[in-house]
């Protein structure tokens, strides 16, 4: 079993009680099923004849790009890119980041296109419902129009004061950065580790994560 569970933008830790001794467990990733996931892996381990020290080196030294990977170019505020693509995904990445954020929630995120329409509304509900502010755009959006894919995201928001429209991934993630003050939490969801996005027919070149680094240096920059 786990027991004092703290999360922060490094990750999150907790204490693992196990029929071989207590161990404190230090995650490079945030999100509460992480937990059950590192003790699942921790029951393997000793089954297994792993000892604590073992299991606790192998599960501290595993990163997972694009899963709440944090982007950090010194701002005093903190911008992380996640996979998150489902409602239930999406839900669990904006849980964590409520959790950790010191100011505002900002939520970059689209729909891919040719995939499962049903959860569009879905997660512009949790979104609506969980972010401050959400900046809705395109994912890979293949051959639909990415127009009506955000209409269908849009379809599940009540409040539509709380978000607004950017086709462009590029442009709604500097508005993103451009509107974040100290303290606020930007998570960029969808794509992850991707370095592509599918637009019609065409695999273009896009990683969320390089895309923040320019602007947040240019920001930088820009202030100095």
């Amino acid at each position: 079993m786990a027991s004092d569970i703290s999360s922060n933008l490094n990750g999150i830790s907790f204490k693992a009680i196990t029929p071989k001794g207590k161990v404190i467990i230090k995650l490079p990733m945030l999100g509460d099923y992480n937990v059950y996931n590192a003790l699942a892996s921790i029951g393997i381990g000793l089954h297994n004849n792993c000892s604590l020290s073992q299991i606790k080196k192998g599960l501290e030294s595993t990163t997972v790009p694009g899963r709440f990977e944090s982007v950090n170019c010194g701002q005093d505020f903190a911008v992380i890119v996640d996979y998150a693509h489902t409602p239930d995904a999406l839900e669990n990445l904006l849980q964590a980041a409520n959790r950790i954020k010191k100011n505002r929630t900002i939520c970059v995120f689209g729909c891919g296109g040719d995939r499962d329409q049903s959860k569009r509304p879905m997660m512009g509900e949790i979104a609506s419902k969980l972010a401050d502010h959400s900046i809705i755009t395109s994912d890979n959006p293949r051959t639909e129009d990415p127009d009506q894919i955000l209409a269908d995201i849009t379809s599940g928001i009540a409040d539509t004061t709380r978000y607004q429209l950017i086709p462009d991934r590029r442009i709604a993630i500097r508005c993103a950065i451009e509107l974040a003050q100290t303290g606020d939490l930007i998570v960029i969801a969808g794509k992850g580790h991707e370095d592509y996005q599918v637009i019609g027919q065409e695999k273009l070149p896009f990683d969320d994560r390089q895309v923040a680094r320019e602007f947040l240096r240019g920001c930088l920059k820009t202030l100095s």
